[in-house]
Order: C-alpha cells, then sequence, then structure tokens
C-alpha cells in the first residue's frame, strides 16, 4: 500500500500551514477568543476563497479539488498545531460529508455555499440522555402536511453561534432507542421556534444548547430516506472521529514539542533538565505517542471506504489509541512544565485542554474499545 502524499496533498498542507502560521499565533488566537463573537470570520473567508482549502475534499463537479477524507484529515492536522477554532468538521467533513453521500439537489444547492465559506453548519446530535449512542433520541419531526415539526433539545452544539444552518438528527418513527426512525434533517439555523443559549467551552471554541419548540420545517430538508437515517449518521460521525484525531495529532506533536524545548531551557542543579535521564525517556515516550496516532489515523482514514462494521472497527481502534495517547502526551507535558503548564499566558495550556476536549468527543477511549470488542468478537 502506498503512503505517500501526492503533489495535491503536499500543496495543500504546504499552503494551509504557512498561512496559519501567518495568522493564527498564540495571541492572535487569545484575541479571538476572548472577542464577544469568539472568531473572527476572515479567517474563514481567507480559507475559502483565498486558499481553497474548504474544497479539498470535494469532488471538482462542485468546484472542489476533487479529494476526500485524506485531505480532511491533512487540515485537520494542521489545525491541531495552531489549536484553531474554525468550524472545519461540523461544516466541511460532517455536513459535507453527508451532502456527499445523499447527492442530488441538495448537494448541488449547499456545497458551493460551503466551499465558498457562505454556509456554517452545526451538527446537532447530541442529547443530555444519549451519552454516544446515536440512536438515543428525544427529539422528534412529526409530518405535518408537506413538512414536518420538529420538537426537542439538542446539547453541546459546537459552532452553533456561528452558524447558518443546523444538521439535525431527529426521530420520525419508533423508540427512544430503535435503531429504525432515525431521520437527518439540515435546516436554517433561524427558524422561528429556535432558541439557544450559547457559551465558551473550556478548549476555547463556542458551543450551544439548542431547543427546537416546535419548529416547521421543509419537506425537502430530510436527507437521505425518513426514518433511514441512523446509517448515514454513523457514517458521517465516523469520518468526523478520524478528523479529530487528525487533530489530535497536531495538538499532541506541538504538547511534545513544547514539552522538549522547556527541557532543554530549565534548569535544575546547574544543568537543563533535559539532561535527566528519566525526563529523556518521557520525551521519547511522548515522541511515540504522536507517532503512534499519527500512524493510527491514516489507517483509520484509508478504511473509511469499507463495509460498515469493518469502517466502524477500524475507526474505534483510532480513536481508542489517540484518546489514551492524547492524554498521556497532555498528561505528561503539564508534569513536566509544574504549575506554569495550566497558566492562561503559555500556550501549552490551551493544548492540553484541547487534547483533554478530544478524548471524549465522539466517544471515549473506554466507549471505542467496547464498540471494537463487539465487532470484532462477536460470534
Amino acid at each position: 500500500m502506498d503512503f505517500t502524499y501526492t503533489e495535491t496533498q503536499d500543496m495543500v498542507r504546504d499552503t494551509l500551514a504557512r498561512f496559519l502560521a501567518d495568522t493564527y499565533d498564540f495571541d492572535t488566537r487569545q484575541k479571538f477568543i476572548d472577542s464577544e463573537t469568539g472568531r473572527d470570520p476572515a479567517i474563514w473567508t481567507a480559507l475559502a476563497q483565498e486558499l481553497g482549502m474548504l474544497g479539498a475534499a470535494f469532488g471538482e463537479e462542485h468546484g472542489g479539488l476533487g479529494g476526500g477524507a485524506l485531505e480532511n484529515a491533512i487540515v485537520m492536522e494542521e489545525m491541531g498545531k495552531v489549536i484553531a477554532i474554525e468550524p472545519y468538521v461540523p461544516t466541511v467533513v460532517i455536513a459535507g460529508g453527508a451532502l456527499k453521500t445523499v447527492g442530488g439537489a441538495q448537494a448541488d444547492a449547499m456545497i458551493p455555499e460551503i466551499i465558498m465559506g457562505n454556509a456554517i453548519i452545526a451538527f446537532a446530535y447530541a442529547e443530555p440522555q444519549g451519552r454516544y449512542d446515536l440512536a438515543n433520541l428525544r427529539t422528534t419531526a412529526k409530518k405535518d402536511g408537506s413538512g414536518y415539526v420538529l420538537s426537542g433539545h439538542k446539547s453541546v452544539v459546537y459552532a452553533a453561534p456561528w452558524a447558518t444552518h443546523l444538521l439535525v438528527t431527529a426521530r420520525t418513527g419508533g423508540g427512544q432507542r430503535d435503531a429504525e426512525g432515525v431521520s437527518l434533517f439540515l435546516i436554517d439555523a433561524n427558524l422561528p421556534g429556535i432558541v439557544r443559549r450559547d457559551y465558551p467551552t473550556v478548549d476555547g471554541n463556542r458551543a450551544s444548547e439548542i431547543y427546537f419548540e416546535n419548529v416547521a420545517i421543509p419537506g425537502d430538508a430530510l436527507l437521505g430516506g425518513e426514518g433511514a437515517g441512523l446509517a448515514l449518521v454513523e457514517q458521517i460521525v465516523d469520518e468526523a472521529i478520524v478528523a479529530t484525531c487528525a487533530e489530535a495529532t497536531g495538538v499532541m506533536q506541538k504538547l511534545h514539542e513544547g514539552t522538549l524545548e522547556y527541557t532543554q531551557q530549565r534548569k535544575q542543579f546547574g544543568v537543563p533538565i533535559a539532561k535527566f535521564q528519566v525526563l529523556q525517556h518521557r520525551m521519547v515516550d511522548m515522541f511515540m505517542e504522536v507517532e503512534q496516532a499519527r500512524s493510527m489515523t491514516i489507517m483509520g482514514t484509508l478504511k473509511l471506504d469499507l463495509p460498515a462494521d469493518e469502517r466502524k472497527a477500524a475507526v474505534s481502534a483510532c480513536k481508542a489509541k489517540v484518546s489514551r495517547g492524547a492524554k498521556f502526551v497532555g498528561q505528561n507535558a503539564i508534569q513536566t512544565h509544574g504549575g506554569i503548564g495550566i497558566t492562561q499566558e503559555l500556550a501549552i495550556g490551551h493544548y492540553f485542554k484541547r487534547a483533554t476536549m478530544i478524548e471524549g468527543q465522539f466517544g471515549s477511549a473506554d466507549y471505542h474499545m467496547d464498540r471494537f470488542e463487539r465487532l470484532t468478537l462477536a460470534d
């Protein structure tokens, strides 16, 4: 199997890395997250219209570069290196992935809007009782003439304060935890009856609690078949998982680099602590976790096109390993820095917060180990 990147993929990485180095240093990021809106919209516009990054994973028929999951992973690894707060995963990976799969008029209308940076889409799927069960839904979409009436509550919806559209999972039939009866809708974020409570997250992002109070939505908001959306939801969440693992790789790399640099500067007993053998071993262990996370992410990305159970098993193996690696690297970075490592003024603490959030995002290590075992050890 050939693991070398194409010329276009190398161009995407190099172009994005240079742009982020010029525009997304730590102090600038702090200004973004401390502002009233929590972001600089000009960055998203530049990613779309100046660099063409939002089109890297879309087909040429929609104005993209013809890429896919590998391009998403490349972009997210570079985003992780600067702990970027841009809504790439919910908009491009999740919503874009759903639209590419469904195709038709919905894709033709929305994908160009995503590529041009005009659409930001938040993924409203998590509910307070749901844990990591994508089918555990109390939100309902009841048929009403040619459309639906949407009612329910979604929790921790990343990027919702900035969203132009919401991608919402809702139950159109069946019981609360049934696989059948799950539907997926793409709706305008400003429809009457949508109530948001916005807040900052610990890692510098913005999220919302969203309440749907008898929201009338059109019939053409439905993506895929009514009541048959769980397979599509599982697919796009798996794609989001490997993209988030790629982001984690970038975060872990910077945690390791920052810690290694600190050990070379910090002196104890008149010598840099990097001279101490126990810390040399720690730096090597951290480096190995970064490289293993990168390898597992590539593996997971390349297996996204496999049949559902094989895909899920590969993605869970990837997420379990990366979650544990992020925890190991993050905790060792903080322990090595001491108290200064968790201060607001030092970047390492912000990388640690993002690594900690990634550990549990889309399923913890324990959850994915259980899923992997169920899929691979079943009779």
